[in-house]
């Protein structure tokens, strides 16, 4: 009893001088964002060598070049005034942004009146991207509202700051006109969206995750849903099956690769494949806790998960093998007697996940973790940490649209402000043509 005793109150200091750590660090100015001490043998600086040091930084040479100035040769050295004598010509190039200088267009519009209906009628310039005349007559252009969007939805900077800049750039705009302009542009997205959710739906493979969101500042969520060409995003005010459903349809017959979350087990059509590094960081965790008894049972899935990880580079048939025998090692780790409640949980939730741990083993077109969704869901962590979230539902729902055209365009190779500029001078609303979609 003593020596029990003695060990639970060391186990005991231990948790409380890391709740005190965890405290004083949740008060510093840098919170959440410190890294802590840095390493005590941290790797070398600089490029690698041999072969594998990476490809040069340096800036290329431009092709285009628009002006040539001389550096005149000096008549005399300029440390001891000697003559000097000129070898050759050398050359350097450097890129400057020009000065600001916007174009204002003006368009002169005919109207008239049918002489049969007498229903008012008014030309529009392919330029043009409202009909709207009097006291809406001044718009901003589509390549400055398309900018103020990318600003805001891709870089993160508030509605205000994306005021300054372009302000900055000749640009006078409000904040209020920037969030306005959004709202519009979702909706004229709607088409393109509803067609990016479609080739989502359609692919063999998806990744889902979802993070914390604000709306009015009540939490929500953000949900992902993501292939190698398209990527769907959503502010649902739910963390269920219903709304991982608005992303991806309940029938879906593909893969699903996700974190360990227990409304994807859902998706009873599809096959699953759960993230093989929440689990090592998991077990890492269960390590680290240093629980009497319970190191015996994560180190074990730990090992048994990086055997996996790594068979992932073998021949098919010595693959196949080694998925296997390391689904009988989980067979033996999910029925042994656990030691304690975290390895009671552990097992438990392997038994839950059993048909969804090897899945990268037996189709190699799989990933092993969700990394996908978690980089496309990162941008948004961050912006979420400048502004916050959105104000309204509306503004939420716009979000959505805007994060989904501009990640689907950037994995796609497509230039977005010329996409929206295009969207914005259409007559009508439609898909866009310079994405690859599928049909109606």
């Amino acid at each position: 009893m003593r020596g029990e005793l003695a060990e639970r109150d060391e186990r005991l200091a231990k948790l409380e001088k890391l709740v005190e750590e965890l405290r004083r660090r949740g008060k510093r100015q840098s919170a959440p964002f410190s890294k802590g001490d840095p390493t005590l043998a941290p790797a070398r600086s600089g490029r690698k060598a041999g072969d594998a040091h990476g490809r040069h930084g340096h800036r290329p040479v431009p092709r285009n070049v628009d002006r040539d100035l001389d550096a005149l040769f000096p008549e005399c050295c300029p440390g001891c005034g000697g003559d000097v004598e000129f070898e050759r010509w050398a050359e350097q190039f450097q890129t400057e942004l020009p000065d600001p200088a916007p174009v204002v267009t003006r368009f002169r519009i005919g109207v008239g009146r049918c002489r049969s209906c007498r229903r008012r009628v008014q030309g529009r310039h392919p330029e043009q991207t409202s009909d709207a005349l009097g006291a809406a007559a001044a718009h901003l252009g589509p390549k400055a509202r398309g900018l103020g969007h990318w600003l805001h939805y891709v870089l993160g900077l508030s509605f205000a700051k994306t005021a300054r800049l372009l302000a900055h750039l000749g640009v006078p705009v409000t904040a209020g006109a920037l969030s306005s302009g959004a709202q519009s542009t979702g909706l004229a997205l709607v088409p393109t969206t509803t067609a990016i959710e479609k080739a989502v739906d359609a692919s063999p493979a998806v990744v889902m995750d979802e993070t914390g969101w604000r709306v009015g500042g009540w939490g929500a969520w953000l949900w992902v849903a993501t292939t190698p060409r398209h990527t769907v995003y959503k502010v649902r005010h739910g963390r269920g099956f219903e709304q991982a459903c608005d992303l991806v349809g309940e029938d879906y017959a593909g893969t699903i690769i996700r974190d360990g979350y227990a409304p994807y087990r859902r998706y009873t059509k599809a096959t699953h494949q759960t993230c093989a590094a929440h689990l090592l960081r998991r077990c890492k965790e269960m390590i680290e806790a240093d629980t009497p008894g319970g190191q015996a049972m994560p180190r074990q899935v730990k090992t048994a998960l990086k055997d996996a990880l790594a068979a992932r580079d073998l021949p098919d048939d010595e693959r196949a093998e080694q998925a296997t025998i390391i689904a009988a090692r989980f067979d033996v780790l999910i029925a042994g007697p656990p030691h304690c409640d975290p390895d009671r949980r552990l097992a438990k939730h392997l038994g839950n996940e059993r048909d969804a741990l090897l899945t990268f083993l037996t189709d190699p077109t799989i990933d092993a973790t969700n990394w996908r969704a978690e980089q496309a869901i990162r941008p948004a962590v961050v912006n979420r940490k400048v502004w916050g979230g959105n104000r309204t539902d509306p503004g939420a729902d716009t979000q959505g649209r805007m994060m989904t055209f501009f990640q689907t365009a950037a994995q796609q190779g497509a230039n977005a402000i010329d996409l929206l500029v295009e969207l914005a001078r259409a007559p009508d609303r439609h898909t866009l043509s310079g994405l690859a979609l599928p049909g109606p």
